[in-house]
């Protein structure tokens, strides 16, 4: 009888074996690409059936589109967090580019191109992908209109600026696969797109985010004056 109340009490509700079943695709999407997810595989990850992975997700369409949502948004999250208290626009937006330009972030821009390629033939991903786009995109256009608002950035059109720079950084995404690195001029090109798109002086958004050096610059608003012209 206790050992049956036991039994009980660690069964996983359906919720925590989707949501554990999620964690171990997208750990295999980012390390093996998209098409090392199926149901044998992540059975194989969570020491279960392949069947009881099939019970939650017939189609493993599904479990690839999920898997790669909870990568990409988890990265999200730690690129560029809603509001990180007491950092400015300048600083928030100079620790995106030192994380999203470092070889921790090859892993994703893979991931990126696996799945816009792989979305050209499955539905439900490519929707997952192009609801990712657009979180991506507000989050950015967003910490960019809070430095419009605080007077570091100037810039006519946010969102437009932030499409920009997201181009740049899937161009630059594209190298993910080869062996040859750039050189530094070409690695900080979102940087440097950023700067121009956004009145910032040449090279602030490439200082290493948690150097003290000389804070006062790094924070300082830009001047107040009218808005620049958009340029795109």
């Amino acid at each position: 009888m206790t050992s049956g109340v036991h039994r009980r009490r660690i069964r996983k509700s359906p919720a925590d074996r989707r949501a554990e079943m999620v964690d171990a695709a997208a750990s295999v999407a980012l390390a093996e690409g998209l098409e090392g997810i199926t149901l044998r595989r992540i059975g194989e990850r969570l020491d279960v059936r392949p069947g009881l992975v099939g019970h939650y997700f017939p189609v493993v369409d599904e479990l690839v589109a999920e898997a790669f949502g909870q990568a990409v948004g988890a990265e999200l999250d730690t690129l560029v967090p809603p509001r990180r208290a007491g950092d400015t626009p300048v600083e928030r937006l100079a620790r995106f580019f030192a994380l999203a330009t470092g070889e921790g972030h090859d892993a994703l821009s893979r991931l990126w191109i696996n799945a816009r390629h792989l979305s050209r033939y499955c539905p439900v991903l490519r929707d997952r992908v192009g609801c990712q786009e657009t979180r991506w995109r507000e989050r950015l256009e967003q910490l960019i209109r809070d430095g419009v608002g605080s007077g570091h950035f100037r810039t006519a059109d946010p969102c437009a600026s932030a499409v920009q720079i997201l181009l740049v950084m899937d161009g630059l995404a594209a190298h993910a696969n080869t062996e040859t690195g750039s050189p530094r001029s070409v690695n900080r090109l979102a940087a440097a797109t950023a700067e121009r798109e956004l009145g910032l002086a040449d090279g602030i958004l490439s200082a290493d985010p948690a150097d003290p050096a000389d804070p006062a610059h790094r924070a300082r608003p830009a001047p107040r004056t009218a808005a620049l012209p958009a340029t795109h």
